[in-house]
């Protein structure tokens, strides 16, 4: 039987929604207050093909954690350049040519969605994060404007504690 919904459920309902600005990442020695933006974890899943006879059956397969974006300013005390490239360095010394030890470079990333009253009401912890790629900015002569930083982070997943 279908449920049957009232005029009062139709009606406004009070919510407030999160909004893209208020939140705080923290990963290693990077300091929060110059992280200007992150892309939240994302998941895609593979499948599996099972065939029977004249029909395929499809099953849902692992999943693959899509890479997070972070965008960082670039202050001149603490720079964040080179905050960026002593993560790099635990995993990759170019100097020497020398790679690191996973438990030197891997890193867990926490993201804290804020509230109105700079309540916590959402947190993300992503697990085994490490750079695949970092995009130190463009110099330009006629662009008065901040420098940034963009780094692609690969991990091996994320857990959404609430």
């Amino acid at each position: 039987m279908a449920e049957t919904i009232s005029a009062q459920q139709l009606m406004f309902n009070s919510f407030t929604p999160k909004v893209a600005n208020r939140f705080i990442m923290s990963v290693g020695d990077i300091p929060s207050f110059i992280c200007k933006k992150v892309t939240r974890p994302s998941v895609t899943f593979g499948d599996v093909v099972i065939d029977h006879i004249n029909t395929k059956r499809k099953l849902q397969g692992k999943a693959d954690w899509n890479d997070i974006t972070i965008g960082l300013w670039d202050p001149i005390v603490p720079s964040g350049a080179q905050n960026v490239m002593e993560w790099v360095r635990r995993g990759y010394e170019s100097a020497t040519g020398t790679a690191g030890y996973p438990d030197f470079y891997k890193e867990d990333i926490t993201f804290e969605v804020l509230g109105p009253q700079g309540d916590i009401r959402e947190r993300w912890v992503v697990k085994g994060a490490f750079v695949s790629a970092t995009d130190m900015g463009e110099l330009d002569w006629a662009n008065d404007q901040p420098l940034e930083i963009n780094i692609t982070v690969k991990y091996d997943y994320a857990v959404l504690e609430f």
